[in-house]
């Protein structure tokens, strides 16, 4: 799965997560602000990356404050 555009992404994540994100205005909200946000939803979006082939470092992960900063290690990793 391709997810090198950040449209593409968030709309993965919106429908794999099932949670409520603007397209694209969503990209910038801080991920504890998002509703619905929670650990839970980290681990199903490491899941998410591992099962599109991206294999992004949790400790960066973590470190990530958006879902553009997500997208941003996306392609940083492949």
């Amino acid at each position: 799965m391709g997810l090198d555009s950040l449209d593409v992404f968030l709309r993965t994540v919106r429908d794999d997560l099932g949670l409520d994100i603007a397209v694209p205005e969503g990209a910038d909200t801080a991920l504890g602000d998002l509703p619905g946000w929670d650990s839970l939803n980290l681990l199903r979006l490491v899941a998410l990356l591992e099962e599109s082939g991206h294999r992004v470092p949790v400790h960066r992960l973590l470190e990530a404050c958006s879902l553009r900063e997500v997208h941003t290690l996306v392609k940083e990793y492949g």
